[in-house]
């Protein structure tokens, strides 16, 4: 009765419902709960290092904080009716024993284990549900490059075979991965495991009496019948496959789950566990099924009052952000062996400043991001423009003076440039319809320390493209935009160059510096602006037109680097309605194509009949004061009667 009595009083005590979905606020959301007791109850490494992650003690990203509260909150709500798990402290203890002696393939010698790998060993070996078997039955693991995510796997592999499954036969054990090399590099690795284990007692006499026999391509207990099987993706054989474990090494490059389900259907009724394992670095695409399951499974884990999701197992190591790309105090984030030593941390974040360096000299950066920092980049599509149509587009002698315009305005704050895209509707000597296109970025700096470290980030030489006029480095203080400084240059702009601005368009998303910036221009000009929507529906014909007009050479632009690179690495985005551009942030932002985009809204239609320019309803407000009372005081106006238009024929 006191049993029964403690549960129900565990359930209304931990019956808060958090949801992390909006606020993603892990840390204050954390702090804000009384954790006395779970930390008086649970020592272990692995609960350890859930409180040195939320305590700030650990560099560690937000998915890594987030499922690390979410095991301390499933401690806390473990046993309850509807949370039939708990977590098995002797599971975890055997687990981490095996794990000590198990030797590093390269070194031949057992390595003691960082807490972030016993974090992993315990929360795939140590939660279980009611009737003894794991909890986790799917589980998705992602870490940067050369971490050891191969190693946890040998090690998981060794403990089904070796312990999970003494007494028990038949039982199939699965590695594989995208290609038959792949999967061989994870079944070497651990056979190896294997061979040096099966060396110590009691390990070697159980592998004596099962027979146990390291094959080329398998492994086998000829005794029990069970088997460690290696099949590559690529050979379509996982239907004949009902496995205890099966370990999918760098799942991220599958385009397609689509034979994923062959592995899970067959493990279903498998004693005395099942469990899927996936492994993988970032990819290029984030289009990857992996990539999807891992946002699905953030979801999960922030909707912690929610219990769907909670046989999945989601451990991210990674970076936050691609501007974190240029912090190397961050990359512990990804790369948690840096963390190993002082000695291993100066050693590592070293190299990996030169691979980062070197990615940059050979425009390869996105690789270093993508298997170092284990970021997922926004775009893998081919991209907007290609280089011989932007370099062919140039024409430095191109006079703006005096000429109708059409200005598209792109804002941010922090890390992204806020720029104004120039679209010069006219006509070359052939009378062919031309649009000779420009742009003015302003450049913040605050995300990336200094304007120094901005020119890095971004390889342009901002201060020096600024005497050439294509660009102002922020006056604010702070190094973030100044909205005053960008709306005082556009009217100067405006002025000094005599231009007739036909059209403003604006992205809205800016918050209240986008709309002062616009409601002082309606009040002190007689523009026409307009905000347009940031969507496919929105933007697919004046980004279509654009690109269009860049192949056919309709386009002409001035010799200017930041426009130029941001052409070049806009990438293109899809749907069923249309296209619009969007970040390749390998490399640049392209808040300049934004800005192009909008302002080609109505540039596009500058020739056409029913464009702005041909509009009668809007001559008048793009008229000068002198022009209106010229255009007032002519009969042709017809707002001077029919009696005074006659009259004057008459006369001639």
């Amino acid at each position: 009765m006191k049993h029964l009595n403690d549960a129900f009083f565990r359930e209304v005590r931990y019956a808060m419902k958090i949801d992390l979905s909006q606020t993603r606020d892990v840390v204050g959301t954390y702090n804000s709960i009384d954790w006395k007791e779970i930390k008086e109850k649970y020592t272990d490494d692995a609960t350890k290092y859930c409180f040195d992650v939320l305590n700030g003690k650990k560099v560690t990203g937000y998915l890594t904080k987030l499922a690390c509260f979410r095991n301390l909150c499933d401690l806390r709500r473990q046993n309850t009716t509807d949370f039939p798990y708990h977590y098995d402290l002797k599971e975890v203890n055997i687990t981490l024993k095996l794990a000590s002696i198990i030797p590093d393939v390269d070194l031949h010698k057992p390595l003691p284990l960082m807490d972030w790998q016993k974090f992993i060993l315990a929360m795939i070996n140590g939660w279980k549900d009611e009737n003894g078997e794991r909890r986790f039955t799917d589980i998705h693991i992602s870490v940067g490059r050369g971490q050891g995510k191969t190693q946890i796997a040998g090690i998981q592999m060794c403990k089904a075979v070796l312990i999970d499954t003494l007494n028990f036969t038949n039982k199939d054990f699965l590695i594989t991965a995208n290609t038959s090399d792949q999967s061989t590099k994870l079944f070497g690795y651990v056979k190896k495991m294997l061979e040096s284990v099966i060396k110590i007692e009691p390990f070697k006499s159980l592998a004596e009496d099962a027979h146990l026999d390291l094959q080329t391509n398998q492994i086998i207990e000829k005794k029990t019948n069970n088997k460690v099987w290696k099949i590559s993706y690529e050979a379509d054989k996982y239907d004949s496959t009902h496995n205890v474990l099966a370990i999918y090494d760098e799942t991220g490059a599958l385009d397609t789950y689509d034979r994923i389900g062959d592995i899970t259907d067959g493990q279903g009724q498998v004693k005395p566990y099942h469990q899927f394992i996936k492994i993988s670095s970032a990819y290029p695409d984030p289009t990857s099924p992996f990539h999807q399951e891992q946002i699905t499974l953030q979801h999960v884990m922030e909707k912690d009052y929610d219990r769907e999701g909670d046989n999945s197992l989601c451990l991210v190591w990674a970076q936050d952000d691609l501007d974190e790309t240029f912090k190397p105090e961050t990359w512990e984030k990804s790369n948690p062996l840096i963390g190993l030593s002082q000695s291993e941390r100066k050693r590592r974040t070293e190299n990996l400043i030169k691979q980062r360096d070197q990615g940059m000299l050979t425009n390869t950066l996105h690789k270093f991001q993508n298997k170092n920092l284990n970021c997922w980049l926004k775009q893998s599509t081919a991209s907007y423009l290609n280089l011989k149509d932007v370099e062919n587009a140039i024409d430095n002698d191109f006079k703006i003076d005096g000429r109708q315009v059409y200005i598209g305005f792109d804002f941010s704050m922090f890390s992204d440039n806020t720029s104004l895209g120039f679209v010069y509707p006219y006509k070359d000597a052939s009378g062919d319809v031309r649009f000779h296109i420009a742009q003015h970025s302003f450049i913040p700096w605050q995300q990336a320390g200094s304007i120094e470290a901005k020119e890095k980030q971004d390889g342009l030489q901002y201060r020096e493209l600024a005497k050439k006029g294509y660009c102002t480095i922020t006056a604010h203080q702070k190094g973030i935009i100044n909205p005053e400084q960008v709306y005082n240059w556009l009217l100067d702009y405006v002025q000094k160059h005599k231009l007739k601005v036909m059209f403003f368009g604006y992205d809205r998303y800016g918050s209240y510096q986008v709309k002062n910036i616009t409601e002082s221009l309606n009040a002190n000009t007689d523009w026409i602006i307009q905000d347009i929507a940031q969507r496919t529906s929105t933007l697919a014909n004046p980004t279509k037109f654009l690109q269009e007009s860049f192949a056919t050479g309709k386009i002409t632009r001035f010799n200017d680097p930041i426009e130029e690179k941001a052409l070049l690495n806009a990438v293109v985005r899809e749907d069923k309605i249309g296209i619009q551009v969007d970040k390749d942030k390998a490399t640049l932002k392209i808040d300049v194509v934004d800005a192009l985009v909008d302002a080609m809204y109505q540039a596009m239609y500058h020739f056409e009949n029913y464009g702005i320019a041909n509009d009668k309803s809007t001559e008048v407000k793009r008229m000068t004061q002198e022009q209106v009372l010229e255009w007032f005081n002519n009969p042709k106006s017809g707002l001077l009667g029919d009696d005074y238009y006659h009259a004057d024929q008459d006369t001639n």
